[in-house]
């Protein structure tokens, strides 16, 4: 996989993780900022996606239903052999990390941060 492929390819992984909602928040995690890294490796024509998300907080009660989620979105994808998601709490989140995508999402839910 080229450089150029494997850029295409991690845009094509973030509009797949674009998709995914916080159910408390109507900004898609990406947007939120609880995606911090997202690394593509392939082996022997295997590519794996290698994803570090954090949570709005550590005692998110949805948190196991997101990291799922967001496995499965990038692992369905056509060139994607495996997706493996790693929770991190460090740095912390914070309302910074949202994107300016994700702030007009927000104030025009009224929200603002």
């Amino acid at each position: 996989m080229t450089k150029e492929e494997e850029k295409a390819l991690k845009i094509d992984v973030i509009e797949n993780i674009k998709k995914i909602y916080d159910p408390e928040i109507p900004v898609n995690v990406y947007d939120l900022g609880l995606i911090y890294d997202i690394k593509i490796e392939v082996l022997d024509n295997y590519t794996h996606c290698l994803i570090d998300m954090t949570l709005t907080s550590p005692g998110c009660s949805v948190a196991d239903a997101l990291i799922e989620q967001v496995r499965y979105v990038v692992k369905t994808m056509e060139l994607i052999d495996e997706a493996q998601v790693n929770l991190v709490f460090e740095p912390p989140w914070e309302p910074s990390k949202v994107t300016e995508e994700g702030k007009e999402i927000l104030a025009a839910n009224g929200t603002f941060i």
